[in-house]
C-alpha cells in the first residue's frame, strides 16, 4: 500500500484552526491542539450566550420600564396590567425605547393605563 502523507490539507486544517485562535492569550492562539480545545470550547459559549443575549435585554427593558413608570408613580407590574386592560399592544422593546427617548408619550402611555386602573 503507497504511503499517504496528506500534507497540505493537514495544513490547511490547522491554520484554519489557528486562523480562528487569533487573539486569544497564549499558547492558545498558537498551539494547534490546545487551540483547538478552545475554538470548540468558545463556540459552545457563543451558541448559548446568543440564547442568553434574548432575555438580558429583556431585563434591560423591564429596568427601563420600570425606573421611568415609577418616575410617573405607577410600579411596572401595575403599569402593564393597565396596559393589557386599556388593549394598548405595545412591547417592551419600544416601551424602553420610549421610556429613554420621548418621556412625554410615556407619560400618556402611564395615564391610559392609570385610567384603565382606577375603573
Amino acid at each position: 500500500m503507497p504511503r499517504v502523507k496528506g500534507g497540505p490539507i493537514t495544513r490547511r486544517r490547522r491554520k484554519k484552526v489557528l486562523k480562528l485562535a487569533r487573539g486569544y492569550r497564549g499558547a492558545k492562539s498558537r498551539c494547534y491542539r490546545i487551540a483547538s480545545h478552545q475554538i470548540l470550547k468558545s463556540l459552545s459559549y457563543a451558541y448559548a450566550h446568543r440564547k442568553e443575549k434574548k432575555g438580558d435585554f429583556r431585563k434591560l427593558w423591564i429596568a427601563r420600564i420600570n425606573a421611568a413608570a415609577r418616575m410617573n408613580g405607577l410600579s411596572y407590574s401595575r403599569l402593564m396590567f393597565g396596559l393589557k386592560q386599556a388593549g394598548v399592544e405595545i412591547n417592551r422593546k419600544m416601551l424602553a425605547d420610549l421610556a429613554v427617548n420621548d418621556l412625554p408619550a410615556f407619560g400618556r402611555l402611564v395615564d391610559t393605563a392609570k385610567q384603565k386602573l382606577n375603573k
